[in-house]
């Protein structure tokens, strides 16, 4: 431990080596938890409605091993080395040559990044290891949302009482100003979804986004939130109107917006104390 602290750049290199294996699993996760989620519904509903539940195979987190879904071929241990592997296949099945996305190596190495980052900016402390919890599942339901339009509650609800947990002797921020941060965050965007709603008849945001923002303000009190939702709405913005422009997406499909709160709730955590410094600098 003493030689962790004096040497912050090992510190930090051991911390993205673990976190290239940590990206792994999330390529599992947020491949793996959306269909777990809907064959739970699946069931609910069938038992609602007293239907026998037919037998399936075990599907979670750790079970089957990661395969291949063109051909099957079970993914190796050595076919599985972050980054490195997917660069030593280039990108391809070894079995059948089907392609693998770019995505799963990048990210492992956002992961990996970030959480060095992290380690760099706190050492070795109790502060890192809160953040480079809050990055890691950050990521994961950044992910999620983007493909399925889901904030599973499975990752929201432990984020935002971990970041109570850990703000109880103010390891970020003052617990008053945690609860509040969460009470804040959530009630912001309850209010943007039910006047949306009064006023248009459409649900503008799903409720996942209300307990992501509460699990910010958790995190990063709510003198954060105004940095992180500046942040999201301008980026979010940006994209969809470059997206309904440029790609012709279809203005009637939801666009995921926990990616750009994640984001945001990411630049606060590393730069949000300056960024607000130097906002009100300018008064």
């Amino acid at each position: 431990m003493a030689l962790l602290v004096g040497e912050p750049v090992l510190f930090t290199g051991l911390v993205f080596l673990f976190s290239l294996l940590v990206g792994s699993f999330l390529n599992v996760v947020i491949h793996r938890l959306p269909g777990m989620m809907e064959a739970d519904w699946r069931a609910q509903c069938a038992e609602l409605r007293g239907e026998v539940i037919p037998e399936t195979p075990h599907y979670s987190l750790w079970l089957p091993r990661s395969a291949c879904p063109g051909c099957g071929h079970q993914i190796t241990a050595l076919e599985n080395i972050p980054v490195l592997s997917w660069l030593w296949l280039r990108g391809r099945c070894s079995a059948c040559r089907a392609a693998i996305s770019a995505r799963y190596p990048l990210v492992e190495l956002l992961t990996a990044v970030l959480s060095a980052a992290a380690a760099w900016k706190w050492g070795v402390s109790v502060q890192t290891l809160g953040a480079v919890l809050l990055v890691w599942t950050l990521v994961a339901l950044a992910f999620i949302d983007l493909d399925t339009t889901l904030l599973p509650d499975s990752l929201t609800l432990p984020l935002l009482w971990l970041g109570l947990l850990f703000n109880l002797d103010g390891r970020f921020v003052s617990l008053p100003d945690a609860v509040i941060g969460a009470m804040v965050g959530y009630g912001v965007l309850w209010s943007v979804y039910w006047l949306f709603k009064v006023a248009t008849g459409k649900e503008g945001m799903g409720f996942g986004d209300f307990k992501l923002l509460a699990a910010l303000g958790a995190w990063l009190g709510w003198q954060m939130l105004p940095v992180t939702l500046l942040l999201s709405s301008v980026v979010g913005a940006a994209v969809g109107i470059a997206l309904i422009v440029f790609v012709k997406h279809d203005r009637r499909m939801p666009i995921p917006f926990g990616p750009y709160l994640a984001g945001g709730g990411l630049v606060a955590l590393f730069f949000g104390a300056d960024l607000t410094q130097a906002y009100l600098a300018q008064f």
